[in-house]
């Protein structure tokens, strides 16, 4: 198991450049697409994800994780089957990692990033448990919460099994950085199914959303989530496109500092991927990798201490802030001429940053936010929902 200092610069990382969290005030989808019918091999209806697969023979729909989490040594094999036939079907239990009767009526989830994909495919109310409540901003959810329908299961790593067990869920929907998560060993010894959701370790931001397709057999919502998933990948192509009419690309600094090591992301990962998207001069374009960048201030200063806008400075919400943390941050461009946007400031009623939970869904949200960052002009009335002028 990665160690606990492993596991907090992970978390760090994905904090410095935010890209993942919760609304449904602003900028929600509106209108509808046409639905696409789901196919036999309803795989090849997967434009974007690529560490998953949705297989339909008869009745049976099989879904394979790829990579629930980076370098797993194997994939993961889930059964879907309609509770109306189960007693009709015989399945190989030895074939599956798990089989799950569908439509699945109560469920766990263990990533806040669960949360809005629920709510997209109108099954909240199924939901009846998750660990740390206090980190969920949805407003829906956390109405269910406060009238206890959603029990606090304690944490990820640490879940109250007893509490568990006595909700009878059908179905855990885990999340993990490796395999070495015991309590999801011991749900499975308990007889309850435990898949593995790798939504994270996808490449692109319209991967990564593309998993409402994930969640959707195992309540019979196929056709709801190509519904959802057709009008937000519209949504992103449009504002793409829009921003290839700006004349110019600010360069584009990211990151921030941890025990004065500066994470910024690779040119290969999926932040990068959104500066591409959003028409930017992202300095670190060229390097390789899909993860982060591990540098010293001295060679960021070195080639972005003139940078025309900062993106993502973690866990600051003012200039204040940063100043006190680092005099090295007032040497930058961006800080001096007050154009650095963090995601720190678009909280829950809990305290939650929303990005973390609403992002990964909303790549669309998240690309306009950063057009309007770097080319104002191109979206002049749009208000920023979560990267927003650092205070």
């Amino acid at each position: 198991m990665q160690s606990i200092k492993s596991i907090f610069c992970l978390l760090f990382v994905l904090c410095t450049f935010c890209f993942s969290c919760k609304t449904e005030k602003k900028e929600t989808a509106k209108g509808t697409l046409p639905t696409e019918q789901i196919s036999e091999n309803s795989s090849k209806n997967l434009r974007h994800a690529q560490k998953f697969s949705i297989e339909k023979s008869g009745d049976i729909t099989t879904i394979t994780v790829f990579s629930p989490w980076p370098d797993a040594d194997k994939d993961y094999k889930y059964a879907l089957i309609p509770r109306d036939k189960a007693a009709a079907i015989t399945l190989d239990k030895d074939a599956y990692d798990a089989i799950v009767l569908t439509p699945v009526k109560r469920v766990i989830v263990t990533s806040t990033t669960h949360i809005p994909t629920l709510e997209m495919l109108g099954v909240e109310n199924a939901l009846v448990g998750f660990p740390q409540t206090n980190y969920i901003s949805s407003e829906k959810t956390r109405a269910l919460i406060d009238t206890g329908k959603v029990k606090d299961i304690g944490q990820n790593e640490k879940i109250n099994m007893e509490l568990l067990i006595d909700l009878e869920p059908e179905l855990v929907i885990g999340f993990s950085i490796n395999n070495s998560n015991p309590t999801y060993k011991t749900i499975q010894n308990a007889n309850i199914p435990v898949v593995y959701n790798g939504d994270w370790t996808e490449g692109t931001p319209l991967g990564r959303a593309e998993w409402i397709h994930f969640f959707a057999p195992f309540f019979q919502k196929e056709a709801k989530a190509t519904e959802v998933f057709n009008t937000i990948e519209k949504s992103y192509r449009e504002a793409k496109q829009l921003a290839q009419k700006a004349t110019k690309k600010p360069s584009v600094l990211a990151g921030a500092m941890y025990k004065d090591i500066w994470y910024l992301p690779a040119g290969e990962s999926f932040q990068a991927q959104y500066l591409k998207d959003a028409n930017a001069n992202y300095i670190w374009s060229d390097s390789k990798g899909t993860g982060s960048l591990s540098l010293s201030i001295e060679s960021v200063l070195d080639k972005a201490a003139d940078a025309d806008i900062w993106i993502g400075p973690g866990r600051f919400k003012t200039y204040e802030d940063m100043k006190e943390a680092s005099r090295f941050y007032a040497e930058f461009a961006p800080f001096k001429n007050k154009k650095i946007f963090s995601t720190a400031n678009t909280i829950g009623k809990t305290g939650g940053t929303m990005y973390y939970e609403l992002a990964p869904t909303r790549p669309d949200i998240v690309l306009k936010d950063i057009i309007k960052a770097i080319h104002p002009e191109v979206l002049p009335t749009y208000q920023p929902f979560f990267f927003k002028p650092l205070e």
